[in-house]
């Protein structure tokens, strides 16, 4: 095997920055996403409450003609 190469201080310090800076960004892109993200479950939730209300109200009169006496 080949013994380990001397990194230059220079090219320690830009990878110790770009993870620094990525690290940074990360935690404030997540900042600006989570609120979206969480207004978009809201959204969703409420959107299958009513799915889900039509479908029962659907199932009722479907049940309903069905019970009819003039079938």
């Amino acid at each position: 095997m080949v013994p380990p190469v001397q990194v230059s201080p220079i090219i320690k310090l830009g990878r110790y920055s770009a993870l620094v800076v990525g690290i940074a960004y990360g935690a404030k892109r997540y900042s600006y996403l989570r609120p979206r993200a969480e207004e978009e479950r809201r959204v969703a939730a409420e959107e299958k409450k009513r799915q889900d209300e039509l479908k029962r109200i659907e199932r009722e009169l479907a049940e309903a003609r069905d019970d009819s006496i003039l079938k």
